[in-house]
This record gives C-alpha cells, sequence and structure tokens, in this order.
C-alpha cells in the first residue's frame, strides 16, 4: 500500500516551533505526489539582543532536536530534512556529521538532507565560483562559523551582511525592500555568488528574481535544501519560478 495523497515520497521535516517560512517555502516547491510533515523543535521566542543570546539560541534548537526526530517518525516519512540551516554549520568542521549521527540514531539508515551538504551540492551545481556574498539572519557571532564553513569546502566569504534580527519569529517579519537593499551592499565584481543562511528568512522568490538584475547565482538556503532532498530521492521534476536549482538542475 502507498500514501494516497504522497504516493511518490513522503518528506518529514524538522524545523524550529519558531519558524513560519520553512514550511510555505518547502510546500511551495512540492512535485505532485510528493508530500511534507513538519514536526517543531520546541523552543521559545525569546528576544535576541546579542551575540550571547544568539548562542543560546542555537543552543536551545539543537537540545530540541531529538523529540522533533521521533515526532515525525511516528508519519513514517521517507527521507528527513533539517529545516534549519544554522545548527548544520555551528560546530565547526564535523558538525553536520554529528547532527546525522544523532539522527541516524533514531531513524537509522532514513535519508537526511541539511544545509551543510546541500549548500555546497548546489554552488557545485550551478558552477559558481570561489567567492561568496553571504546574507543572514544572525548576529556577528555566526560569521566566524559560517567563514569556516565556507573555507572547509573551498570558498571564501568576501562580503557579509547579518540583519541581527530581534527574536525568532521576527526573521520571518524582515520585508522583502531590506532583503533587496541587503543583497544590493553585498554585491559586488569580486563576489561571485550570493548565499543566504537561515531557514526562517523569506528568500526563494526573492533570490529567484535577484538572480536576473545581478546576473549572478543567488542561492537561498531553502530553495537549495529542497532541490536537494528531491534530487536525493530520485524526483527529478523541473520545477520553474523558484530559481535556476529546481527550474534547471
Amino acid at each position: 500500500m502507498t500514501d494516497t495523497l504522497g504516493w511518490r515520497h513522503l518528506f518529514g521535516i524538522v524545523t524550529p516551533s519558531t519558524n513560519t517560512v520553512v514550511q510555505p517555502e518547502y510546500d511551495g516547491m512540492r512535485p505532485a505526489g510528493v508530500t511534507n510533515h513538519v514536526a517543531r523543535m520546541h523552543i521559545p521566542d525569546d528576544p535576541v539582543g546579542s551575540d550571547d543570546d544568539f548562542d543560546d539560541l542555537i543552543r536551545a534548537i539543537d537540545a530540541a532536536l531529538e523529540a522533533a526526530v521521533e515526532r515525525v517518525l511516528t508519519c513514517r516519512p521517507q527521507h528527513l530534512i533539517l529545516g534549519i540551516s544554522a545548527e548544520s554549520i555551528w560546530k565547526g568542521e564535523g558538525a553536520a556529521k554529528q547532527i546525522a549521527d544523532r539522527v541516524a540514531a533514531l531513524a537509522g539508515d532514513l535519508p537526511l538532507t541539511q544545509a551543510a551538504d546541500a549548500v555546497p551540492a548546489a554552488l557545485d551545481a550551478l558552477g559558481a565560483g570561489r567567492r561568496v556574498g553571504l546574507l543572514t539572519p544572525y548576529f556577528p557571532v555566526a560569521h566566524a562559523h559560517l567563514e569556516g564553513f565556507f573555507a572547509g569546502i573551498g570558498r571564501d566569504v568576501v562580503r557579509s551582511r547579518h540583519l541581527s534580527c530581534p527574536s525568532p519569529v521576527q526573521i520571518a517579519h524582515v520585508p522583502e525592500r531590506d532583503l533587496l537593499a541587503a543583497l544590493r551592499a553585498i554585491d559586488g565584481p569580486d563576489v561571485d555568488v550570493v548565499v543566504q543562511f537561515g531557514a526562517n528568512l523569506p528568500m526563494v522568490r526573492v533570490a529567484a528574481e535577484a538572480e536576473r538584475w545581478l546576473g549572478k547565482p543567488v542561492v537561498a538556503v531553502n530553495a537549495a535544501t529542497y532541490w536537494h532532498a528531491l534530487r536525493t530521492a530520485g524526483i527529478d521534476d523541473r520545477l520553474p519560478g523558484h530559481g535556476p536549482l529546481l527550474a534547471h538542475h
């Protein structure tokens, strides 16, 4: 017997309880016959006003991982997606492997997609150059973690903009005009590709539009992560409107 609506594939998605962007953006990229099933990592929407506060937020998210994985496994998904990008790069080299091992302790050999795997694959698929412009909703404390991540995949962060959003929920409240202004501030002749981290930042549509007027790839982390999950699952549908990854790769 096959799931009636998810007759091609069932994704189990783990994302923070404060995240209002992952679910609708992933659903917008969902091909027919594929269904998304979200489990929430319970965290409070506490104010974030400093690097220390942001470190505390990442620790709270990390502590909530296993409980959310256990919940989503009860719907018997065929593939898990980690719908948060900071956690998989936060502890330096090997962070993504540590998360994969923690998930495997509960889910066995069920496939797992996380941003630390998806973003390098997306950059390679797009033929993107070495020099990265970086946009995040994070506080500056995140920069060293991200810089180390990109160095580990052979790329350099040459310019960045960290929006320092005042709470987890308010990441999703950043208006498009502010995202566009940040992209313009990051861009330059020394930037080959712009990459956005922060899964609660509503960037898939903005990134797809920005590529046309920047004339270079703009990789939204949710598009890269969902694309990677689809292709890993053998789902090769071409989906226009979400950027070149889903339309052409």
